[in-house]
């Protein structure tokens, strides 16, 4: 019991000398190394989750390796950050109307605000918004996705996130879940998302909250969560098991937190007056391939998403596969089976 104790100690050690330099008796390493100051790792077996490179240090693979995400500081800068924030604006105004792109909004709030920042809380899938799909080709975040997913590289999935204002009812809290839970293709090690902050997040207004480890567990079961307003499509993990420790990823503007689709993850209300606003992409190595989600717990999200697919867009049938293919990006390298 008293080495478990160690180890447990050790581990959250490492967690948060990852969140903040200054906490923990050793230092942190370099949150962005240039590429010259680190030599590619060769260590066969030792990494199941990042391929050899030469962008991260030993010691950052192997956080990634234990906790499933792994935080860099200031990765987009404060320029492109503002204009992605000025997209986002024009879209909540009607100047722009990307195609395909699902703009979601509080409908409760429309009569109040009308069609502004306020009442808009998400714009999902703006694959085809050339300002806001600039984030997913920026070098600085592909360098690292690359690390992941390796040189052939598709954007599979993109949200811009900006979450409201909350109340009691919990209207905008987002259960805890995997994202793999979304997605009909595999190997789940060679995808990733990359999330930045486009302001500070934390617990007042609802930052990420992550189960570190939990990337080494199997796809569990979502559905609807009992408590909450239940958003379309905010599944929750159905049997939430509430020993696995949680922590608070307090994110400054352009900081970027890279995890595995895996791991257990969801984010609180905003307590605040403010917005807390985010901007994300899931990549995937584009030699990934297709699953059939039939007979498997994804098979009834197949079912929801088609039916919503249908009604948006007049088709007669939609599978899991078709819809990703449609919204599938390649950003770098060549195109194979996504």
């Amino acid at each position: 019991m008293e080495q478990v104790g160690k180890r447990s100690a050790a581990r959250l050690d490492a967690i948060l000398r990852h969140l903040s330099p200054r906490v923990g008796a050793a230092p942190a390493p370099t949150s962005v190394p240039a590429s010259a100051q680190v030599s590619a790792v060769t260590e066969p077996g030792r990494f199941c989750y990042t391929l050899d490179n030469d962008v991260l240090t030993t010691e950052q693979r192997q956080f990634y390796e234990d906790n499933g995400y792994l935080l860099i500081k200031k990765l987009v800068s404060d320029e492109d950050i503002e204009r992605f924030r000025k997209e986002f604006m024009r879209i909540c105004r009607r100047e722009v109307n990307p195609p395909g792109a699902m703009i979601m909004k509080d409908e409760s709030l429309r009569s109040q605000y009308g069609q502004s920042e306020k009442v808009v809380n998400k714009v999902q899938d703006f694959q085809e918004d050339e300002e806001l799909f600039r984030y997913c080709t920026l070098p600085e975040v592909l360098k690292y996705v690359e690390c992941f997913t390796g040189p052939n590289i598709m954007a599979m999935h993109t949200m811009l996130i900006n979450k409201l204002p909350d109340s009691d009812k919990q209207t905008f809290l987002h259960p805890m879940h995997q994202d793999l839970h979304y997605f009909p293709f595999r190997p789940a090690a060679r995808i990733v998302c990359s999330w930045t902050a486009m302001e500070r997040a934390d617990q007042n207004n609802g930052c990420l909250v992550v189960q570190p480890g939990t990337h080494k567990m199997p796809l569990k079961p979502h559905g609807y969560p009992k408590q909450g307003a239940g958003n379309k499509l905010f599944h929750g993990l159905l049997d939430e098991d509430e020993k696995i420790p949680r922590v608070h990823l307090v994110m400054e503007k352009g900081d970027t937190v890279f995890f595995h689709p895996l791991l257990i993850h969801g984010s609180g209300i905003n307590k605040t007056t403010g917005f807390r606003k985010s901007i994300s992409c899931h990549f995937a190595s584009s030699e990934c391939y297709y699953i059939d989600v039939k007979n498997t717990t994804q098979e009834h999200l197949e079912k929801e998403l088609a039916e919503m697919v249908r009604k948006k867009y007049n088709m007669t049938s939609a599978e899991l596969r078709d819809i990703w293919s449609i919204r599938a990006r390649l950003v770098q390298g060549e195109r194979i089976n996504l």
